[in-house]
């Protein structure tokens, strides 16, 4: 399944690193594209959309 994130306090490509290191935290083969001008996080996941909000929003990126 393909989520469609915001989020919005990403701001450059460190926080686009902090982003793909929490959702690999919850599944490992995830596929993550976030970019930090549009604010839009793509992931690639078999894991839940809940499960992948919680980690974002544990790591300080919530999501929406």
């Amino acid at each position: 399944m393909t989520l469609q994130l915001t989020v919005p306090n990403m701001a450059c490509s460190a926080c686009a690193n902090n982003i793909t290191n929490a959702v690999k935290t919850i599944d490992a083969s995830a596929i993550i594209q976030a970019d930090p001008t549009t604010k839009l996080v793509s992931v690639d996941t078999q894991a839940s959309a809940t499960a992948i909000k919680d980690a974002l929003a544990a790591a300080g990126y919530p999501a929406t």
